[in-house]
Protein backbone atom coordinates (compact mmCIF):
# COMPACT_ATOMS: atom_id res chain seq x y z
CA UNK A 1 0.00 0.00 0.00
CA UNK A 2 3.05 2.27 -0.08
CA UNK A 3 1.82 3.84 -3.28
CA UNK A 4 -1.39 5.33 -1.89
CA UNK A 5 -1.81 9.05 -2.31
CA UNK A 6 -3.52 11.56 -0.08
CA UNK A 7 -5.27 14.75 -0.94
CA UNK A 8 -5.35 16.63 2.32
CA UNK A 9 -2.15 17.57 4.03
CA UNK A 10 -2.07 18.14 7.76
CA UNK A 11 0.82 20.08 9.17
CA UNK A 12 2.98 18.35 11.74
CA UNK A 13 3.45 19.94 15.11
CA UNK A 14 6.65 19.90 17.14
CA UNK A 15 8.07 16.46 17.71
CA UNK A 16 9.20 16.68 21.30
CA UNK A 17 5.82 15.53 22.55
CA UNK A 18 3.03 14.90 20.16
CA UNK A 19 -0.30 13.20 20.16
CA UNK A 20 -1.43 12.78 16.58
CA UNK A 21 -4.93 11.75 17.48
CA UNK A 22 -6.88 11.53 20.67
CA UNK A 23 -5.38 8.72 22.70
CA UNK A 24 -7.49 6.36 24.69
CA UNK A 25 -10.58 4.36 24.09
CA UNK A 26 -12.36 1.81 26.20
CA UNK A 27 -10.58 -1.05 24.50
CA UNK A 28 -7.09 0.12 25.50
CA UNK A 29 -5.95 1.08 22.04
CA UNK A 30 -6.35 -2.28 20.32
CA UNK A 31 -9.57 -4.11 20.90
CA UNK A 32 -11.97 -6.18 18.86
CA UNK A 33 -11.54 -6.62 15.13
CA UNK A 34 -14.68 -4.54 14.50
CA UNK A 35 -13.67 -1.66 16.80
CA UNK A 36 -13.46 1.83 15.34
CA UNK A 37 -11.35 3.23 18.18
CA UNK A 38 -7.91 4.76 17.46
CA UNK A 39 -4.96 2.40 17.64
CA UNK A 40 -2.61 3.54 20.39
CA UNK A 41 1.14 3.20 19.99
CA UNK A 42 4.05 4.73 21.91
CA UNK A 43 7.21 6.24 20.41
CA UNK A 44 10.49 6.58 22.31
CA UNK A 45 12.61 9.11 20.41
CA UNK A 46 16.07 10.64 20.70
CA UNK A 47 15.68 14.30 19.82
CA UNK A 48 18.21 15.89 22.15
CA UNK A 49 20.65 13.13 23.14
CA UNK A 50 23.91 11.79 21.75
CA UNK A 51 22.26 10.47 18.57
CA UNK A 52 19.73 13.27 18.12
CA UNK A 53 21.32 14.38 14.83
CA UNK A 54 19.77 11.37 13.11
CA UNK A 55 17.16 10.56 15.75
CA UNK A 56 15.24 13.76 15.08
CA UNK A 57 14.65 13.26 11.33
CA UNK A 58 13.92 9.55 11.99
CA UNK A 59 11.19 10.61 14.41
CA UNK A 60 9.87 13.20 11.96
CA UNK A 61 9.62 10.56 9.24
CA UNK A 62 7.73 8.24 11.54
CA UNK A 63 5.24 10.92 12.56
CA UNK A 64 4.83 11.99 8.94
CA UNK A 65 3.94 8.43 7.94
CA UNK A 66 1.26 8.30 10.64
CA UNK A 67 -0.13 11.65 9.51
CA UNK A 68 -0.13 10.49 5.88
CA UNK A 69 -1.74 7.15 6.69
CA UNK A 70 -4.42 8.69 8.90
CA UNK A 71 -5.16 11.17 6.12
CA UNK A 72 -5.54 8.23 3.79
CA UNK A 73 -8.13 6.45 5.93
CA UNK A 74 -5.89 4.94 8.61
CA UNK A 75 -5.60 1.20 9.13
CA UNK A 76 -8.84 -0.48 8.06
CA UNK A 77 -10.63 2.76 8.88
CA UNK A 78 -8.97 3.24 12.29
CA UNK A 79 -6.62 6.11 13.02
CA UNK A 80 -3.20 5.59 14.53
CA UNK A 81 -2.95 7.52 17.80
CA UNK A 82 0.75 7.92 18.48
CA UNK A 83 2.38 9.58 21.46
CA UNK A 84 6.01 10.54 20.89
CA UNK A 85 8.41 11.64 23.61
CA UNK A 86 12.10 12.43 23.79
CA UNK A 87 14.26 10.21 26.04
CA UNK A 88 17.54 11.97 25.20
CA UNK A 89 19.34 8.63 24.67
CA UNK A 90 19.09 7.84 28.40
CA UNK A 91 18.07 4.25 29.13
CA UNK A 92 16.35 5.05 32.49
CA UNK A 93 14.20 7.66 30.70
CA UNK A 94 13.29 5.10 28.03
CA UNK A 95 12.24 2.67 30.76
CA UNK A 96 10.11 5.37 32.36
CA UNK A 97 8.40 6.18 29.07
CA UNK A 98 7.82 2.49 28.45
CA UNK A 99 5.95 2.16 31.76
CA UNK A 100 3.89 5.23 30.87
CA UNK A 101 2.93 3.76 27.51
CA UNK A 102 2.00 0.42 29.05
CA UNK A 103 -0.26 2.24 31.49
CA UNK A 104 -1.76 4.16 28.54
CA UNK A 105 -2.72 0.84 26.92
CA UNK A 106 -0.61 0.94 23.77
CA UNK A 107 -0.58 -2.17 21.55
CA UNK A 108 2.91 -1.64 20.10
CA UNK A 109 5.97 0.57 20.59
CA UNK A 110 8.52 2.21 18.31
CA UNK A 111 11.84 2.72 20.09
CA UNK A 112 15.27 3.94 19.12
CA UNK A 113 18.69 2.96 20.51
CA UNK A 114 20.40 -0.37 21.02
CA UNK A 115 20.96 0.05 24.76
CA UNK A 116 17.33 0.87 25.53
CA UNK A 117 15.92 -1.61 23.00
CA UNK A 118 17.94 -4.43 24.56
CA UNK A 119 17.08 -3.24 28.08
CA UNK A 120 13.35 -3.31 27.29
CA UNK A 121 13.38 -6.57 25.35
CA UNK A 122 12.40 -8.73 28.32
CA UNK A 123 9.60 -6.35 29.31
CA UNK A 124 8.05 -6.19 25.84
CA UNK A 125 8.11 -10.01 25.71
CA UNK A 126 6.39 -10.26 29.09
CA UNK A 127 3.84 -7.59 28.17
CA UNK A 128 3.40 -8.98 24.61
CA UNK A 129 4.08 -5.66 22.90
CA UNK A 130 5.59 -5.72 19.37
CA UNK A 131 8.65 -3.46 19.41
CA UNK A 132 10.54 -2.01 16.46
CA UNK A 133 13.35 0.50 16.76
CA UNK A 134 16.29 2.21 15.13
CA UNK A 135 18.57 -0.50 16.52
CA UNK A 136 19.63 -3.23 14.13
CA UNK A 137 21.62 -5.26 16.65
CA UNK A 138 21.73 -8.92 15.61
CA UNK A 139 20.46 -10.53 18.87
CA UNK A 140 17.16 -8.67 18.40
CA UNK A 141 16.38 -10.82 15.36
CA UNK A 142 16.26 -14.07 17.35
CA UNK A 143 12.70 -14.89 18.54
CA UNK A 144 14.17 -17.22 21.16
CA UNK A 145 15.97 -14.28 22.77
CA UNK A 146 13.68 -11.38 21.83
CA UNK A 147 10.24 -12.75 20.82
CA UNK A 148 8.53 -9.35 20.44
CA UNK A 149 11.40 -7.41 18.78
CA UNK A 150 11.40 -7.01 15.00
CA UNK A 151 14.36 -5.61 12.99
CA UNK A 152 13.31 -3.86 9.79
CA UNK A 153 16.75 -3.63 8.16
CA UNK A 154 19.87 -5.77 7.76
CA UNK A 155 21.59 -5.97 11.10
CA UNK A 156 24.66 -3.91 11.93
CA UNK A 157 26.56 -7.20 11.71
CA UNK A 158 25.23 -7.87 8.20
CA UNK A 159 26.19 -4.32 7.22
CA UNK A 160 29.67 -4.91 8.64
CA UNK A 161 29.95 -8.16 6.63
CA UNK A 162 28.97 -6.31 3.44
CA UNK A 163 31.50 -3.58 4.29
CA UNK A 164 34.29 -6.11 4.80
CA UNK A 165 33.40 -7.89 1.55
CA UNK A 166 33.65 -4.56 -0.26
CA UNK A 167 36.97 -3.72 1.43
CA UNK A 168 38.40 -7.14 0.63
CA UNK A 169 37.60 -6.65 -3.05
CA UNK A 170 38.67 -2.99 -3.17
CA UNK A 171 41.98 -3.71 -1.45
CA UNK A 172 42.85 -6.56 -3.74
CA UNK A 173 42.56 -9.06 -0.92
CA UNK A 174 44.94 -7.58 1.64
CA UNK A 175 44.78 -4.57 3.93
CA UNK A 176 44.24 -3.18 7.39
CA UNK A 177 40.81 -2.19 8.71
CA UNK A 178 40.28 0.12 11.68
CA UNK A 179 36.77 0.11 13.18
CA UNK A 180 35.85 3.42 14.83
CA UNK A 181 32.75 2.92 16.94
CA UNK A 182 30.46 4.73 19.32
CA UNK A 183 31.44 3.68 22.83
CA UNK A 184 28.07 2.10 23.61
CA UNK A 185 26.07 -1.10 22.96
CA UNK A 186 25.10 0.46 19.60
CA UNK A 187 28.71 1.02 18.63
CA UNK A 188 29.94 -2.36 19.81
CA UNK A 189 27.09 -4.33 18.23
CA UNK A 190 28.90 -5.42 15.02
CA UNK A 191 32.53 -5.32 16.17
CA UNK A 192 33.07 -8.95 17.18
CA UNK A 193 30.90 -10.25 14.32
CA UNK A 194 33.12 -8.32 11.91
CA UNK A 195 36.28 -9.91 13.31
CA UNK A 196 34.61 -13.33 13.13
CA UNK A 197 33.63 -12.66 9.48
CA UNK A 198 37.25 -11.94 8.51
CA UNK A 199 38.28 -15.27 10.00
CA UNK A 200 35.31 -17.19 8.55
CA UNK A 201 35.92 -15.90 5.03
CA UNK A 202 39.68 -16.31 5.31
CA UNK A 203 40.29 -12.68 4.37
CA UNK A 204 43.85 -11.37 4.66
CA UNK A 205 42.62 -8.27 6.45
CA UNK A 206 43.98 -6.82 9.68
CA UNK A 207 41.19 -5.73 12.02
CA UNK A 208 41.26 -3.56 15.14
CA UNK A 209 38.55 -1.59 16.93
CA UNK A 210 38.77 1.84 18.53
CA UNK A 211 36.08 3.47 20.71
CA UNK A 212 35.31 7.06 19.69
CA UNK A 213 35.22 9.43 22.69
CA UNK A 214 31.98 11.38 22.72
CA UNK A 215 32.08 15.15 22.31
CA UNK A 216 35.52 15.20 20.69
CA UNK A 217 36.51 18.27 18.69
CA UNK A 218 38.53 16.05 16.34
CA UNK A 219 39.73 12.49 15.93
CA UNK A 220 43.35 13.18 15.01
CA UNK A 221 44.63 11.02 17.86
CA UNK A 222 42.46 8.08 16.83
CA UNK A 223 43.58 8.41 13.22
CA UNK A 224 47.19 8.39 14.42
CA UNK A 225 46.54 5.03 16.09
CA UNK A 226 44.93 3.73 12.89
CA UNK A 227 48.00 4.93 10.94
CA UNK A 228 50.22 2.97 13.29
CA UNK A 229 48.11 -0.08 12.50
CA UNK A 230 48.63 0.59 8.80
CA UNK A 231 44.91 1.02 8.20
CA UNK A 232 43.68 2.50 4.93
CA UNK A 233 40.04 1.60 5.61
CA UNK A 234 38.07 3.13 8.51
CA UNK A 235 34.73 1.43 9.13
CA UNK A 236 32.60 3.77 11.27
CA UNK A 237 29.73 2.54 13.46
CA UNK A 238 28.50 5.86 14.80
CA UNK A 239 26.15 8.66 13.83
CA UNK A 240 26.81 11.24 11.13
CA UNK A 241 28.31 14.15 13.08
CA UNK A 242 31.39 12.41 14.56
CA UNK A 243 31.92 10.51 11.31
CA UNK A 244 32.00 13.83 9.47
CA UNK A 245 34.72 15.03 11.85
CA UNK A 246 36.81 11.97 10.93
CA UNK A 247 36.36 12.77 7.23
CA UNK A 248 37.46 16.37 7.83
CA UNK A 249 40.53 15.19 9.77
CA UNK A 250 41.49 12.75 7.02
CA UNK A 251 41.18 15.51 4.40
CA UNK A 252 43.03 18.11 6.49
CA UNK A 253 45.99 15.78 7.02
CA UNK A 254 45.99 14.42 3.49
CA UNK A 255 45.75 10.82 4.73
CA UNK A 256 45.32 7.95 2.29
CA UNK A 257 42.29 6.50 4.08
CA UNK A 258 38.79 5.60 2.98
CA UNK A 259 35.81 5.68 5.32
CA UNK A 260 33.14 2.98 5.09
CA UNK A 261 30.14 4.21 7.08
CA UNK A 262 27.47 1.84 8.39
CA UNK A 263 23.81 2.84 8.55
CA UNK A 264 23.63 5.81 10.95
CA UNK A 265 26.50 7.76 9.41
CA UNK A 266 25.78 6.64 5.84
CA UNK A 267 23.60 9.58 4.90
CA UNK A 268 23.36 13.11 3.57
CA UNK A 269 24.12 14.61 6.97
CA UNK A 270 27.56 13.00 6.89
CA UNK A 271 28.25 14.52 3.47
CA UNK A 272 26.84 17.94 4.32
CA UNK A 273 28.62 18.12 7.70
CA UNK A 274 31.97 17.00 6.31
CA UNK A 275 31.60 19.09 3.18
CA UNK A 276 31.47 17.64 -0.32
CA UNK A 277 35.24 17.79 -0.80
CA UNK A 278 36.09 15.99 2.46
CA UNK A 279 33.34 13.42 1.95
CA UNK A 280 34.24 12.68 -1.66
CA UNK A 281 34.81 9.01 -2.41
CA UNK A 282 33.86 7.60 0.98
CA UNK A 283 31.59 4.54 1.04
CA UNK A 284 28.14 4.42 2.63
CA UNK A 285 26.47 1.12 3.60
CA UNK A 286 22.84 2.26 3.70
CA UNK A 287 19.93 -0.23 3.75
CA UNK A 288 17.32 2.51 3.09
CA UNK A 289 17.44 4.09 -0.33
CA UNK A 290 17.73 7.90 -0.17
CA UNK A 291 15.05 9.97 -1.90
CA UNK A 292 17.52 10.81 -4.65
CA UNK A 293 17.48 7.13 -5.69
CA UNK A 294 13.86 7.64 -6.79
CA UNK A 295 12.56 4.18 -5.93
CA UNK A 296 8.81 3.45 -6.30
CA UNK A 297 8.43 3.49 -2.51
CA UNK A 298 9.61 7.10 -2.40
CA UNK A 299 6.53 8.36 -4.26
CA UNK A 300 4.20 8.68 -1.23
CA UNK A 301 6.95 10.44 0.74
CA UNK A 302 7.60 12.93 -2.02
CA UNK A 303 3.88 13.56 -2.51
CA UNK A 304 3.42 14.09 1.22
CA UNK A 305 6.34 16.48 1.49
CA UNK A 306 5.23 18.52 -1.50
CA UNK A 307 1.70 18.73 -0.09
CA UNK A 308 3.24 20.03 3.13
CA UNK A 309 5.23 22.63 1.21
CA UNK A 310 8.54 20.91 2.03
CA UNK A 311 11.24 20.54 -0.61
CA UNK A 312 12.10 16.80 -0.82
CA UNK A 313 15.70 17.74 -1.57
CA UNK A 314 16.00 18.93 2.03
CA UNK A 315 14.98 15.54 3.43
CA UNK A 316 17.62 13.00 4.37
CA UNK A 317 17.64 9.22 4.55
CA UNK A 318 17.03 9.08 8.31
CA UNK A 319 13.55 10.51 7.64
CA UNK A 320 12.94 7.73 5.08
CA UNK A 321 14.02 5.17 7.67
CA UNK A 322 11.45 6.42 10.18
CA UNK A 323 8.72 6.42 7.53
CA UNK A 324 9.33 2.79 6.58
CA UNK A 325 9.83 1.53 10.14
CA UNK A 326 6.33 2.78 10.88
CA UNK A 327 5.09 1.36 7.57
CA UNK A 328 6.24 -2.12 8.60
CA UNK A 329 4.41 -1.92 11.92
CA UNK A 330 1.25 -0.52 10.30
CA UNK A 331 1.23 -3.31 7.72
CA UNK A 332 1.35 -5.87 10.53
CA UNK A 333 -1.63 -4.19 12.17
CA UNK A 334 -3.55 -4.10 8.90
CA UNK A 335 -2.90 -7.80 8.29
CA UNK A 336 -4.19 -8.55 11.79
CA UNK A 337 -7.45 -6.73 11.16
CA UNK A 338 -7.90 -8.10 7.64
CA UNK A 339 -7.74 -11.61 9.10
CA UNK A 340 -10.54 -10.64 11.47
CA UNK A 341 -8.40 -10.95 14.59
CA UNK A 342 -8.56 -8.73 17.64
CA UNK A 343 -5.80 -6.11 17.64
CA UNK A 344 -3.62 -7.33 20.49
CA UNK A 345 0.16 -7.38 20.72
CA UNK A 346 0.16 -11.16 20.36
CA UNK A 347 -2.01 -11.08 17.23
CA UNK A 348 0.14 -8.34 15.64
CA UNK A 349 3.24 -10.44 16.33
CA UNK A 350 1.62 -13.47 14.72
CA UNK A 351 0.57 -11.41 11.70
CA UNK A 352 4.10 -10.07 11.20
CA UNK A 353 5.47 -13.62 11.37
CA UNK A 354 2.97 -15.11 8.91
CA UNK A 355 1.81 -12.35 6.53
CA UNK A 356 4.59 -12.86 3.99
CA UNK A 357 6.60 -10.08 2.34
CA UNK A 358 6.00 -6.43 3.28
CA UNK A 359 6.45 -4.33 0.15
CA UNK A 360 8.69 -1.28 0.59
CA UNK A 361 8.79 -0.25 -3.04
CA UNK A 362 12.51 -1.11 -3.27
CA UNK A 363 13.35 1.28 -0.45
CA UNK A 364 14.68 -1.24 2.11
CA UNK A 365 17.43 -3.54 0.93
CA UNK A 366 16.31 -3.27 -2.63
CA UNK A 367 12.95 -4.97 -2.07
CA UNK A 368 10.72 -6.18 0.70
CA UNK A 369 10.81 -7.31 4.32
CA UNK A 370 9.71 -10.69 5.56
CA UNK A 371 9.60 -12.02 9.12
CA UNK A 372 8.92 -15.55 10.31
CA UNK A 373 8.41 -17.37 13.58
CA UNK A 374 12.04 -18.51 13.28
CA UNK A 375 13.61 -15.15 12.43
CA UNK A 376 12.73 -11.49 13.03
CA UNK A 377 15.44 -10.31 10.61
CA UNK A 378 13.42 -8.47 7.97
CA UNK A 379 16.17 -8.62 5.36
CA UNK A 380 19.92 -9.08 5.03
CA UNK A 381 20.16 -6.92 1.91
CA UNK A 382 21.54 -3.38 1.81
CA UNK A 383 22.42 -0.67 -0.65
CA UNK A 384 26.04 0.42 -1.13
CA UNK A 385 26.58 4.09 -1.99
CA UNK A 386 29.51 6.43 -2.52
CA UNK A 387 29.78 10.14 -1.81
CA UNK A 388 30.27 11.79 -5.20
CA UNK A 389 30.02 15.56 -5.77
CA UNK A 390 28.07 16.00 -2.54
CA UNK A 391 25.50 13.29 -3.34
CA UNK A 392 24.85 9.66 -2.41
CA UNK A 393 25.44 7.67 -5.59
CA UNK A 394 24.26 4.07 -5.68
CA UNK A 395 27.00 1.51 -6.40
CA UNK A 396 24.92 -1.59 -5.65
CA UNK A 397 21.20 -1.83 -4.86
CA UNK A 398 20.95 -5.03 -2.83
CA UNK A 399 24.24 -6.31 -1.54
CA UNK A 400 24.14 -9.25 0.86
CA UNK A 401 26.83 -10.82 3.03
Amino acid sequence: MFGKSRSVAVALAATTALVLSACGGDDGGGGDADSDEPINIGIIADLTGATGDVGTPYNQGMLAYIDWRNGDGGIEGREIAAESNDYAYEVPQAESLYKQYVNDGVVAIQGWGTGDTEALSGSVAKDELPFMSGSFAEPLTDPEEAPYNFVVAPTYSDQMRVALNWINEDSGGSGEVAVFHNDSPFGLAPVQDGEDWVAEKGYDLGYAAYPMPGGSANYVGLLSQAQSQGAKYIVIQNVASPAALVAKDIAAQGLDMKIVCLNWCANELFIDSAGAEAAEGHILIQPFAPLTAEKPGHEPITEYLEAEGTDPETIGTSYVQGWYAMHAMAEGMEATLVEGNDLSGASIKEALETMGPIDTGEVIGGGSLEFSADSHRGTSSTGVYQAQDGKMVELEASATP
